[in-house]
C-alpha cells in the first residue's frame, strides 16, 4: 500500500516536473519559429520593396521618355504654327502695302478731281453771274418794252392759267357727269322703276281721329254720365279726348297716339254693346281693351314678318314690330312703311344679283327704334340700334339700321339697298303728308342756303321744293363757275337739310342790256 502511494507520489511529482519543463521547451521552440518566420517575411518584404524600387524607376524613365517625346512633339507643333502665322503676317503685311499703295493712288486721283471739280465750279459760278447778269438785262428790257413789272407779269399770268385750269377742271367735271349720267343714272332708275313697279303700295290716309257709331242719340247722355263722370273716367284712363257734338249718332274719339285711340275706340264698343256705363264698368272694358289691343300689336308684329318672308326674329323683336302699327311718320304708317321698305329692299336685291334675304331683314327692322321713341330718350336710329343688338341680331343687319339715315357711312351692299329704299318708300307720291309750318320752314331754309353763295341774286324754290331756280349775277359768275356753284350748293343742302326724294338745283345766268329811246 505505502509502494504504491509512493509510486503515486513519484508520478505525481515527475509530472509536475515535466509540466513547466514542457512548457518552457514549447515556449523556446515557438520563438524560434516565430524568428525564422519573421526573418523570411522581412526578406520577402525587402525583395518586394526592392522590385517596387526598381519598377518605379522603369515607370519614371518611361513617363519621363513619354513627357520628353510630348514635349518634343508640342514643340515642333508651336514652331510649326509660328511658322504659319509668320507666313501669315507676311502676306497681310503684303496686302496692306499693295493697299496703301492702291489708296495713295487713289488720293492722288481724288485731289485731281477735287481741282478740277473747283475749276469747274468757279467756271460754272463765273457763268451763273454772267447769266444772271444777262437775264437782269432782258427782264429790265421786257419790263421797259412790255410796261409790266416782272411781279405784275408773273400775277397775270398766274391769273391767266387759274382762269384756264378753272375752264378746263368745268369741262372735265361737265364730261364726267355726262358719262356718269349716261351709265349710273340709266342703270339706277331702271333698277328703281321695276322695283317700285313690282310693289304696290297704298296712299297715306292717316288721320288723328276715329267715329265710333251709336244706336240713338240717348247713348250720348249716357256716355257723358251725371256730370259728366263716365266720360270724365274713360279720358282719364285713355289719355284720348272724346269729341261729343251735334253729329247725328255718333262720337268722336280724337289723340295723335294711334294706340291710345285704338284703346278707347274698341272700350267705348264694348261699353255700347253692354249696356251698362259706369266708373267700374269703364275700368273693366278699358282693361279688357288693352289686352285686345296688345295681342293685336302681336299679331300684327307676326303677319309683318309673314308677309315679308323673315323668320327666326326674337318675339320681343315681333312685338316691337307690332307696335309700329300705331306709330306714324308725316302720316305713313310706320309698320307700313317698314314691310314696304324691306319688299323694296328684296326686289332691288334681285335686280342687283345679290341674295335678298338680308336686306329684307335689315329693311323690315330698320325703324324698328321708333317703337320706343316714346319711352326712351335718343334718336330711333340710336335705339334701333340698341335693340338689335340686344336681340343679337347680325353686325350687318345691325350697320344698315344705322346708316339708312347717313348717321354712318354705308359700308355694306346691304346698307345701300335699306337706305335706298327707306328713300323711295318715303319719297314716292303718295306716301307722307308734310304739315304746312314745316313745308314752309323748308322752303324758306332751301332759299336761305342759296342765296348765302357769293354771286347769287335771287333764288326761288318750286315745284314743291323740288327744285330751286337761281339767278346769278352775270358779272360775278362766268359760265364755268356756274357748274363748279351749282355742285357746291347741292352739296351744302345735302349736309343741311332733310327733305325726301332729291332737289334740282338749277342755276340760271343771262346779260341784258336797256336802254330807252326818249
Amino acid at each position: 500500500m505505502n509502494d504504491m502511494l509512493y509510486i503515486l507520489l513519484g508520478a505525481t511529482i515527475s509530472a509536475i516536473i515535466a509540466i513547466p519543463l514542457g512548457i518552457f521547451i514549447g515556449f523556446r521552440y515557438r520563438k524560434r519559429v516565430a524568428e525564422a518566420e519573421i526573418g523570411s517575411a522581412e526578406a520577402q518584404a525587402r525583395k518586394i520593396l526592392e522590385d517596387a524600387i526598381r519598377a518605379a524607376d522603369t515607370k519614371k524613365k518611361e513617363v519621363l521618355l513619354e513627357a520628353k517625346e510630348e514635349i518634343l512633339a508640342s514643340k515642333n507643333e508651336l514652331e510649326n504654327e509660328i511658322r504659319d502665322r509668320r507666313a501669315e503676317l507676311t502676306r497681310q503685311e503684303h496686302r496692306m502695302v499693295q493697299k496703301e499703295e492702291s489708296l495713295d493712288r487713289k488720293t492722288e486721283a481724288l485731289e485731281r478731281k477735287e481741282e478740277l471739280l473747283s475749276a469747274k465750279i468757279k467756271e460754272a459760278e463765273d457763268n451763273a453771274a454772267a447769266t444772271a447778269k444777262i437775264l437782269a438785262e432782258q427782264t429790265a428790257t421786257l419790263e421797259r418794252i412790255s410796261g409790266f413789272t416782272a411781279q405784275e407779269a408773273k400775277q397775270a399770268l398766274l391769273n391767266e392759267f387759274a382762269e384756264q385750269i378753272t375752264h378746263e377742271k368745268a369741262q372735265k367735271l361737265a364730261e364726267l357727269e355726262t358719262v356718269f349720267k349716261e351709265s349710273a343714272d340709266e342703270k339706277s332708275r331702271n333698277i328703281i322703276a321695276l322695283a317700285i313697279q313690282r310693289n304696290a303700295a297704298d296712299v297715306v290716309a292717316e288721320t288723328t281721329v276715329s267715329s265710333v257709331p251709336l244706336q240713338n242719340e240717348e247713348m250720348k247722355g249716357r256716355i257723358i254720365g251725371r256730370e259728366g263722370r263716365n266720360i270724365r273716367t274713360i279720358e282719364q284712363m285713355t289719355g284720348v279726348d272724346l269729341i261729343i257734338d251735334d253729329t247725328p249718332e255718333t262720337i268722336t274719339v280724337s289723340c295723335f297716339d294711334p294706340y291710345r285711340r285704338d284703346i278707347a275706340r274698341l272700350a267705348l264698343e264694348k261699353l255700347l254693346l253692354d249696356g251698362r256705363i259706369h266708373p267700374t264698368r269703364i275700368e273693366e272694358m278699358v282693361e279688357k281693351a288693352r289686352k285686345e289691343v296688345d295681342a293685336q300689336v302681336k299679331a300684327a308684329g307676326e303677319r309683318a314678318t309673314f308677309e315679308t318672308g323673315i323668320h327666326g326674329i326674337n318675339p320681343d323683336l315681333v312685338r316691337l314690330l307690332g307696335r309700329l302699327k300705331y306709330r306714324t311718320s308725316y302720316g305713313q304708317n310706320v309698320l307700313a312703311h317698314s314691310i314696304e321698305v324691306s319688299i323694296l329692299a328684296g326686289l332691288l336685291a334681285d335686280e342687283l344679283g345679290v341674295d335678298s334675304a338680308e336686306p329684307r331683314r335689315a329693311g323690315l327692322l330698320h325703324d324698328i327704334g321708333k317703337a320706343l321713341t316714346q319711352e326712351q330718350e335718343g334718336s330711333h336710329v340710336m335705339l334701333g340700334v340698341e335693340v338689335a343688338r340686344k336681340y343679337h341680331e347680325s353686325p350687318a343687319i345691325i350697320h344698315a339700321i344705322e346708316a339708312h339715315h347717313d348717321d354712318v357711312e354705308p359700308q355694306t351692299i346691304t346698307a345701300m339697298i335699306v337706305h335706298a329704299a327707306d328713300a323711295i318708300s318715303a319719297a314716292r307720291p303718295g306716301a307722307r303728308r308734310e304739315n304746312l309750318e314745316n313745308y314752309i320752314k323748308r322752303l324758306q331754309k332751301l332759299e336761305e342756303i342759296t342765296t348765302a353763295f357769293p354771286g347769287v341774286e335771287r333764288a326761288f324754290a318750286i315745284q314743291a321744293g323740288r327744285e330751286i331756280r337761281i339767278m346769278v349775277k352775270p358779272e360775278e359768275v362766268s359760265d364755268d363757275d356756274m357748274i363748279l356753284l351749282s355742285h357746291d350748293i347741292a352739296r351744302k343742302i345735302e349736309s343741311e337739310l332733310e327733305y325726301p326724294g332729291q332737289i334740282k338745283v338749277n342755276i340760271i345766268r343771262e346779260s341784258r342790256a336797256v336802254e330807252y329811246a326818249k
